[in-house]
């Protein structure tokens, strides 16, 4: 079981996939964490740096001459500009560069920027305030016809401290973030895998069910991923390319088996006619073993092909009894008694006759053959199946896989034959849905039609 799951595309699609996405998150979470410890305040302070100067520039109130007036900051970061007053200033400037509005520590000290306010729009600056380093963001404001700056100054220790602790819970999140992210994949990604693998196990189920006597079935490229489908259309063209092949292969047993059945009888006719031919009778055993497998080729031809088969009612206690009568003078012949037990009022069968009546006479048949002088060969009968059991030495359990297979004897057969009989009992039964069992006894041997 964990052989065939090491195995299996969908582990190596799980395996394969969620290792990728471990190691790529991985490296993502190692790059962002390197460039947050090593670029601190190019990536967080500057994004702090831009967000300070923008909600002094909204908290601006301006009266009926556009003129600002006051600054409203919001609670936490005008609680930041008084706490902070020596790290964290703004002021609001005019075009010459006088100041209109400032926070406590923004009022003291000359001009942050040396030159053209315009020239700073939009920038950070670094720059040196009462003999202490801070970056200075500017940014311009336009209302009606005037032109302001707002700037705000934020010291490098205070950048620092505030990209520390922001910076310090990263790792720790990036890993807890990392670890939920891959279980949470893993476990979702064999409902994809089943998804997107879906077409295949259709295709395998439909392959499975393909067999001599439904080879005209073709796997669907339905929904089949592109790399596939040349699999599919090659499994296809080979399942085309057999079908012919089976069908010039019947058709050839069944012709040859035809034409060999008339030139036989002619042959046996001549030598009839012949008074001048010695050992007849070795001759004549000859031709009749040879017109019975011409038969038993023949009726293999036909049992193969399922279009051979008329279905309908039929009454299975009426054919073993025609079997038992075809087969009371070879038996006479074997000293065997042929005896049928049956129960009364049996529900008719969906078959077809003539097969039946094949498959019943080759099953007793054998068993004629198999039994000794004096033994009894036996038809059990039921709703359910049917039993032909004999009184012979039985069947070797090293022979019992092969008794099925096509021109396989026993090497310790006594009677002569091709090795068709059982084949064929195989044959109908398959095409009727139905199940042949062997069960040895002692002595003895037992076949089974379930039906």
């Amino acid at each position: 079981m964990l052989d065939h799951w090491i195995r299996s595309l969908s582990a190596r699609l799980w395996v394969t996939t969620v290792v990728a996405l471990a190691i790529s998150l991985t490296a993502l979470a190692a790059l962002v964490i390197y460039v947050f410890d090593h670029y601190p305040e190019q990536t967080l302070g500057r994004r702090e740096l831009m967000e300070n100067v923008r909600n002094v520039v909204g908290a601006i109130n301006f009266d009926n001459e556009d003129m600002p007036v006051s600054v409203k900051l919001p609670e936490r970061e005008g609680w930041l500009f008084r706490v902070a007053s020596t790290e964290l200033k703004y002021r609001i400037l005019d075009e010459q560069g006088h100041i209109l509005l400032a926070s406590d520590g923004g009022k003291r000290d000359g001009p942050w920027l040396a030159g053209d306010l315009s020239g700073d729009a939009g920038k950070i600056v670094h720059a040196t305030i009462g003999g202490e380093r801070f970056s200075v963001a500017t940014q311009q404001v336009v209302r009606g016809r005037s032109v302001y700056y707002v700037q705000t100054a934020t010291s490098r220790r205070f950048i620092e401290a505030l990209v520390s602790l922001k910076v310090k819970p990263i790792p720790a999140l990036v890993r807890v973030t990392l670890l939920f992210a891959v279980v949470i994949f893993g476990l979702a990604l064999p409902f994809t895998i089943r998804r997107v693998l879906k077409p295949l196990r259709d295709a395998s189920d439909a392959a499975a069910q393909i067999t001599p006597r439904n080879l005209k079935t073709r796997l669907s490229a339905r929904g089949i991923p592109s790399e596939i489908k040349p699999l599919i259309n090659a499994f296809n063209d080979a399942l085309e390319r057999l079908e012919k092949g089976f069908t010039v292969q019947q058709q050839f047993l069944a012709t040859a088996a035809h034409e060999l059945q008339t030139p036989l009888t002619l042959i046996r006719g001549q030598i009839e006619l012949q008074s001048e031919i010695s050992e007849k009778d070795l001759l004549f055993r000859e031709i009749d073993l040879m017109s019975r497998q011409v038969r038993q080729l023949l009726h293999l031809a036909e049992v193969s092909d399922a279009q051979n088969f008329d279905f309908g009612e039929v009454d299975t206690a009426d054919v073993a009894h025609e079997v038992i009568a075809y087969l009371a003078r070879k038996a006479d012949e074997k000293q065997v008694s042929l005896h049928i037990k049956e129960r009364p009022a049996l529900p008719a069968i969906w078959a077809d006759k003539g097969a039946l009546f094949i498959l019943l006479k080759n099953l007793v048949e054998n068993a004629i053959h198999a039994s000794p002088a004096n033994g009894i060969v036996l038809l059990t009968i039921d709703a359910a199946s049917i039993g032909i059991s004999d009184e012979g030495p039985g069947i070797r359990e090293d022979h019992l896989p092969f008794l099925f297979k096509r021109f396989w004897r026993a090497p310790d057969a006594k009677h002569e034959g091709a090795g068709l009989g059982l084949a064929i009992c195989k044959e109908i039964a398959l095409a009727h849905g139905w199940r042949l069992t062997v069960s040895a006894f002692s002595p003895g041997t037992g076949f089974t039609v379930w039906l």
